[in-house]
């Protein structure tokens, strides 16, 4: 509705996971390198937490654009899985093959296991990420912790990603899961943005969507840094609200009130959002 009134050629601030709109903090460098060191690594756990909103799945897809040649990576979106559905899930992303009738947790890791060893015997890497991981139940996590001991003589066949909000640290804290806990190598947890990063990565997605900056006066950076805590998710709702708000007012730049208004209809439209 606004685009040809602020001249964007494209909506600056969806909230679609593009490559081309990601911004990463020092924040996210950091989380992305902890990321790539379990790429790296071969056996055990790498866990990256945060609060909703505060980029983990974006940083996922960007490091599955960085990754290097010679690693195949299984991706789990959806991990509200039992440990068969799990495991015939991994078995599918990476194209291992098992028998159709086979629906045991058995045939499912023989079938990963001949995979894993031919990838091995290639000079391939296999990474397994999973997403939203807090959602996964302890008899699975048990299942990912157990798919860790399928090695040779030398060498680990499969490094496991953990990707998922704070509960996820309170479910592996559990004495039931002392085991996966304890595998774990690297562990980060991703904070939003400060004030800084903020006003950067509105710059960086104005710039990409046509315009500069000057869309917001220098008051209203400040009132979306504050209205949204530095979370980026909330930062694109707040900003694609206030640009509508100003469209609607017949303004070409956005005030610090128009936030301000913006952030009280989003927290009022939007259950959980507390400001």
């Amino acid at each position: 509705m606004y685009l040809t009134h602020f001249g964007f050629t494209e909506w600056p601030f969806s909230n679609t996971p593009d490559p081309r709109f990601v911004y990463l903090s020092p924040r996210h460098e950091e989380a992305l390198a902890h990321l790539l060191y379990g790429v790296r690594e071969r056996g055990g756990f790498v866990q990256l937490t945060g609060e909703v909103g505060t980029g983990k799945t974006t940083t996922c897809r960007y490091l599955l654009s960085q990754l290097p040649e010679g690693v195949d990576v299984a991706l789990v979106v959806n991990p509200m899985l039992t440990p068969e559905e799990l495991l015939a899930t991994v078995c599918d992303e990476l194209g291992a093959a098992y028998p159709p009738e086979a629906r045991t947790r058995k045939a499912f890791v023989d079938a990963l296991y001949r995979h894993l060893l031919a990838a091995h015997g290639h000079g391939r890497r296999t990474v397994l990420i999973v997403d939203e991981a807090q959602n996964l139940s302890p008899d699975a996590l048990e299942q990912l912790r157990l798919l860790t001991n399928l090695e040779t003589a030398t060498d680990k066949l499969l490094q496991i990603i953990l990707i998922g909000q704070p509960e996820l640290t309170a479910l592996l804290a559990s004495t039931q899961l002392r085991q996966v806990a304890q595998r774990i190598t690297a562990r980060y947890h991703l904070l939003p943005f400060a004030e800084r990063d903020t006003r950067a990565y509105l710059a960086r997605r104005l710039q990409i969507a046509g315009q500069g900056l000057g869309v917001f006066e220098p008051s209203a950076v400040l009132a979306v840094h504050r209205a949204s805590r530095g979370v980026p998710r909330l930062v694109n709702v707040i900003c694609d609200r206030a640009l509508l708000g100003a469209f609607a007012q017949g303004t070409r730049t956005v005030s610090a009130r128009t936030v301000r208004r913006a952030a009280r209809e989003v927290a009022g439209e939007e259950r959980g959002v507390r400001r």
